[in-house]
């Protein structure tokens, strides 16, 4: 959903690449000093001429298991044009195990435990990876970035190379495979009822005490309401992801979406703990502010979405968590029986960080079965994720389609456009078939990252107004590596899973009052008490130990 989520999962045993047997080889990549890969085996397949520019052929018809992630707005369908026409571009057939969205971690948490976990692991967000490493389970990629000529073009031309270094591992490795972005976007918000502020006489607000105006206003006039009630609730990650996560970020918090166990603070030139810090403390101490005053529906951290839109659609609120897709495809729909209604997505409102964001440039990405280094398709697999993920023409096959058929023009010279039947996030409202749920393309399973171009064209021009804001506020500096060891890493899954418990479980109680935030200290006692001073100082010795040997 979210390229900034993040869920941190058990350990997990091997993963399996089906029909084949055999462990990963020790050979390492040019960036461990190894010696180089020997692929002589594994070229079946395999173009033996691919590179940039090249369209990915199997020189034979092929089969890759995929984790096939399926979205409630559009769920899967094996018959979608997107299969067809990829098997008639590449040659590949994939090999589908389809998991509702609902359910994706925690099945793919299962299945790579029980050895039967598919090829082509998608949808993964990091360090969700790092449970997998000590097993085995999963390839190092990074030891075959030579089959990746399109990846490799663009962290350089994008000049990618640090954040990649905040995915190595202590063998200097990495083992997620990310969606790459030319620079840093922000697509997830707010959206407001418009017509009430105009009614009210209230402006779009900037700062989150504008926000907090804002509803007091609304609820004085509206008082049966709740001015926000929000989606977005989904376990296991405490509800309100979303709000959580946007609040958070102004704070200099991680939160919601955003949590992460630690967060770097530059001052000290370390890593704290990021659920026991002021910042965490001040975000929860606002949204208990909202939820008093009856500003924010305390369900919007436990209701499901239908729940959240409903009330939104009958009036019942009029603040809801949003992206660019949501705005378009539900939320204006919803309203149009409300006479005069509109609404917008405004840029999200700033705190004590100022005019910033907190974006990686890395999305979500694949991991892949070690056990396919042993495959005698090995390359071509390596050359058909070169392709479809990362190379100009093959994403934009699969986020548009093809060309005559779902778009025509270029991206490049800004003459795309959606075919006259098709539409999708309102691009062409006067479309009746959705890329999406008719098609297949625009899948989350298929579309990571891209240039900004490619980005843009997806906008219709109030998104592009909202992107020309959020491009004006400074991206802050993600956080230095810090890479554990095997027996580090595995002593720290541990505690993050009592830890992320705690943390998840008290964010609610404080926010919704059933815990009083001056019990705070007594929270960050019981947190010690799991262990938390010493999993930062592990995080600081490994922060420690990589800047030595690496600098």
């Amino acid at each position: 959903m979210k390229f900034t989520r993040r869920a941190v999962l058990g350990a997990a045993g091997a993963a399996a690449f089906a029909t084949l047997a055999g462990c990963s080889g020790d050979d390492e990549d040019d960036t461990g000093g190894g010696k180089a890969e020997d692929y002589s085996a594994n070229r079946d397949g395999a173009m033996d001429d691919y590179g940039l520019g090249k369209q990915f052929t199997a020189k034979a018809p092929l089969t890759f298991p995929i984790m096939m992630y399926s979205n409630a707005a559009y769920p899967y369908k094996a018959d979608w044009l997107f299969f067809k026409e990829l098997t008639k571009r590449t040659g590949v057939t994939l090999q589908s195990t389809v998991v509702p969205g609902s359910d994706y971690n925690q099945k793919r948490s299962v299945v790579v435990a029980s050895g039967d976990a598919p090829t082509i692991i998608p949808k993964t967000y990091h360090p969700d990876e790092e449970a997998y490493i000590a097993s085995g389970a999963i390839l190092p990629i990074s030891d075959h970035l030579d089959l990746l000529p399109n990846f490799k073009e663009q962290v350089a031309k994008w000049k990618l190379e640090p954040d990649l270094d905040g995915f190595r591992q202590q063998d200097g490795k990495f083992y997620l495979l990310p969606g790459l972005h030319e620079a840093a976007w922000q697509d997830y918000s707010l959206a407001i009822r418009t017509d009430i502020l105009q009614q009210l006489n209230l402006q779009i607000p900037k700062t989150w005490d504008d926000l907090h105006n804002v509803l007091k206003a609304m609820k004085q006039a509206y008082p049966d309401s709740y001015p926000l009630s929000d989606r977005w609730s989904t376990p296991p990650q405490p509800g309100g992801n979303n709000l959580l996560n946007l609040v958070g970020s102004s704070y200099g918090a991680l939160a919601g979406w955003g949590f992460q166990h630690t967060v770097w603070d530059d001052g000290a030139k370390k890593f704290l703990y990021a659920g026991a810090t002021d910042q965490y403390k001040q975000m929860l101490q606002f949204l208990n502010t909202l939820v008093a005053e009856k500003l924010v529906d305390p369900e919007s951290f436990t209701q499901p979405d239908d729940q959240a839109k409903q009330k939104f659609a009958n009036g019942k609120s009029f603040v809801m968590s949003c992206n660019a897709q949501t705005l378009v495809n539900e939320i204006r729909p919803s309203i149009k029986n409300i006479p005069g209604a509109t609404v917008l997505k405004i840029p999200p409102p700033t705190g004590p960080m100022g005019e910033t964001i907190y974006v990686s440039r890395l999305e979500s990405g694949l991991m892949i079965s070690a056990k396919a280094r042993q495959s005698k398709n090995f390359v071509a697999l390596m050359q058909f994720i070169d392709w479809l993920y990362y190379s100009p023409q093959g994403k934009m096959f699969a986020k548009w389609g093809i060309e005559g058929t779902t778009y025509t023009g270029s991206v490049e010279d800004g003459t795309f456009k959606l075919a006259s039947d098709v539409n999708w996030g309102g691009l062409n409202p006067s479309g009746t078939k959705n890329l999406q749920v008719e098609y297949g393309f625009v899948n989350g399973v298929f579309v990571y990252g891209g240039s900004t171009k490619l980005l843009n064209s997806q906008f219709p021009k109030e998104e592009l107004a909202f992107q020309e804001v959020m491009n004006k506020r400074t991206n802050r500096p993600q956080p230095p590596p810090r890479p554990l060891n095997a027996e580090e890493r595995e002593q720290a899954t541990l505690w993050e899973t009592a830890l992320k418990d705690h943390v998840f479980q008290n964010t609610l109680k404080f926010i919704l009052g059933q815990r009083p935030l001056s019990d705070w200290n007594a929270y960050v006692s019981e947190l010690k008490g799991k262990n938390m001073d010493k999993y930062v100082e592990t995080v600081n010795g490994a922060y420690d130990r990589y800047k030595k040997a690496h600098g």
